[in-house]
């Protein structure tokens, strides 16, 4: 389980990232959580910092080729 932590977004609810294991965890509006593998820890920084994260979502991991999967309900979550 990876703890996340909530975030102001219009899209985004809240995020975990594990360093050692490169996961990145993105609850969106709507309940759905995902998991990205393999994401260098300096996206998931300029993720937190930036100014929008549902955009840079979008133009950084959505479609950037990280394998993923969706969570099932209650996985994922502390």
């Amino acid at each position: 389980m990876m703890d996340r932590e909530p975030v102001e977004s219009q899209a985004l609810v809240s995020v975990g990232y594990d360093p050692d294991r490169r996961m990145l965890e993105i609850e969106f509006e709507g309940g759905a959580v995902y998991r990205y593998f393999d994401v260098p820890p300096e996206l998931h920084a300029e993720l937190m910092a930036a100014p929008s994260r549902g955009e840079y979502f979008s133009a950084h991991i959505r479609n950037e080729g990280f394998d993923f999967i969706r969570m099932d309900s209650g996985e994922g979550t502390d």
